[in-house]
Formats: structure tokens, sequence, C-alpha cells
């Protein structure tokens, strides 16, 4: 009996042990998406006082998440604003329309649920096996856009996070032959909107956790979250592909999104090559034309990279 009782207690301790390492690991990812998050606001000044945030929710886990540390740093940020969870439902077949009031009414937050038939519009007009997102999202945007101006909105938050910038890169890259990134901050097309994109710094890693631990109540997208074959899928395979190979890669690629040096492309819009004159002071940072370049790998924070060629194939 006491061996019985000793195992008991072992197992019971064991399971109290993993209950504290979860929580603490939990209470340390809710820690940094609040500073990335913060981190983001500040660098980009997208909230200041007195604005009205209208906050897009989809029912994904990107913008519960959005919202749910929005909502935290709201309480103690030092200036004063207001949110409202705004939701496009878009009447697709099978949508669960009383999920996210229900959700947003527990919250406690002011929301607000617009109801236009865009489904019925693209699949009527897109033919059957094509990609919908592009109509879809000029239709959404619109509307988005309209309601924002009647809820008296100053600002318009988005979801989108880090991995969806450079996925956003690397799509203009490789597809409509531009250097174009998807910004933290904008001026809407409409000229009328500042759309702002509050977890530009936060990877998607972290948010697939968070929704774990807090257990949002997920909505699929049914409309374009089954085609597969969507170019942004793809560019997302290659770059969770490359971190895997070569861990920092992620990384390096987004700083350098912050670190553009117009002098070293090819674009004479962003710099003038036909005025160039010598100065006859010598540049540290000037081009050595005759040498052969030379990059070093970056290692992200706490990791040694060892042996790691960075121009390999991948």
């Amino acid at each position: 009996m006491n061996a019985i009782w000793i195992d008991e207690q072992l197992e019971t301790s064991a399971r109290v042990q993993n209950s504290m390492k979860i929580e603490r690991e939990d209470h340390k990812l809710e820690k940094r998406l609040c500073r990335e998050v913060g981190r983001a606001i500040v660098d980009f000044n997208m909230i200041e006082e007195g604005d009205k945030v209208m906050v897009c929710v989809s029912g994904g886990k990107d913008s519960y998440a959005m919202l749910d540390i929005l909502l935290k740093l709201q309480k103690r940020a030092p200036i004063n604003f207001e949110l409202v969870a705004v939701n496009l439902d878009q009447k697709q077949p099978g949508f669960p329309e009383h999920v996210l009031p229900e959700y947003l009414s527990k919250l406690g937050v002011p929301f607000h649920i617009e109801n236009q038939d865009t489904y019925s519009i693209v699949t009527r007009v897109i033919p059957e096996g094509k990609t919908l997102c592009s109509l879809c999202s000029r239709l959404r945007r619109g509307i988005l856009y309209r309601v924002a101006g009647e809820l008296g909105c100053t600002k318009i938050a988005l979801g989108h996070h880090r991995d969806d910038m450079l996925q956003t890169f690397f799509l203009n890259m490789f597809f409509a032959a531009k250097l174009k990134g998807m910004p933290p901050k904008l001026v809407s097309d409409d000229g009328k909107n500042i759309v702002i994109r509050p977890m530009a710094y936060v990877t998607e890693k972290d948010l697939t956790r968070w929704a774990q631990v807090q257990d949002f109540p997920i909505i699929p997208c049914t409309l374009c979250g089954s085609q597969e074959n969507l170019q942004r899928k793809q560019v997302g395979n290659m770059l969770r592909d490359w971190q895997k190979q070569y861990p920092g890669r992620i990384e390096n690629m987004f700083s350098a999104l912050q670190n553009i040096v117009p002098s070293h492309l090819m674009d004479s819009k962003r710099h003038d090559f036909k005025g160039i004159r010598t100065t006859g002071v010598a540049d540290p940072e000037g081009d050595k034309a005759f040498d052969a370049e030379e990059f070093m790998q970056a290692a992200p924070p706490g990791r040694a990279v060892i042996g790691i060629n960075p121009l390999a194939p991948g």
C-alpha cells in the first residue's frame, strides 16, 4: 500500500509541476504578445489620444487575438481610446452567425455585425475553380470602409501578422514584379481611412498557441480556405521550409523590410542614379565594386549559428 501511495503522490506532484510550467509559459506568451503589439503601436504611432478603433473580427485566430490584446492594452495604456469590434457576415452557406455576437457580448466589448451577401456576388462572377479571394477582398474592403465612416471610427485595425507581411513581400516580388510589402500603417485607397496592423511584429506561431490557450471559437473560412493551391499558401510553405533549414532567416528577412538601401537597388524614381557624382570623400559604407560580397548569417536571440551557408539553395 505504501508503494502505491508513493506512486500516486509522485504522479500528482508531476501533474502539478507540469500544470505550473504550462501556466508560466502561457503567462510569458501573453506578456510577449502585449509587448510586441505595444511596440508596433508606439513605433508607427498607430493609436492616438481619442481614437475610435474599428477592430475587424473575422472569426479567425488572428483577429480574435488582435481584439484580445488590444483590450488588454486599452486597460493599461497612458492614453484614452475606444474599441469597436466589427464583423462582416458575407452570408456564406453554413456560416454560424450566432458565434461572434455571443462571444463579443460575453466580452462586453461594443460591436457591430454588418450583413452583406457578397458570397453570392463572388460565386456568380468568378468561374468555378478560380481564386475567389481578389474580388471577395475588394468587396469586403469597400463595405468596411463605409462602416468605419458610419461608426465614426478614426482607425481600422486589421489582424495581419509578421508572417503575412513577409508573404506579401514575396508574392509581390514573384508574381507582380514589385518590391512591395504590407505596411504597418497606411491611408486607405479611398483616402478616407487610416488602416493599422497592430500585430506587425507578432509571429503566427505565437498566435496559434494563444488561440489554443484562450480557446477562441474559431470560424473556418469555407469560402477561400478550401482553395489549397493559392499562391499565398505556396509562399507560406516556402518560408516555413526556409526557417526549418536555416533558423533565423525569417527574422533576417523581416528586419530587411525595415532596412532599405535605395542606392543599392535599381529604381531610378527612388534614387538619382543619373545625377551621381564623385565626392572625393571615403565612405566606409560605400560599395566596393571589385570585391566579392560577403554575407554574415545573423543569429536569432539566444542561438549560435554554426556551419550554415546562407547562400545555399532553398
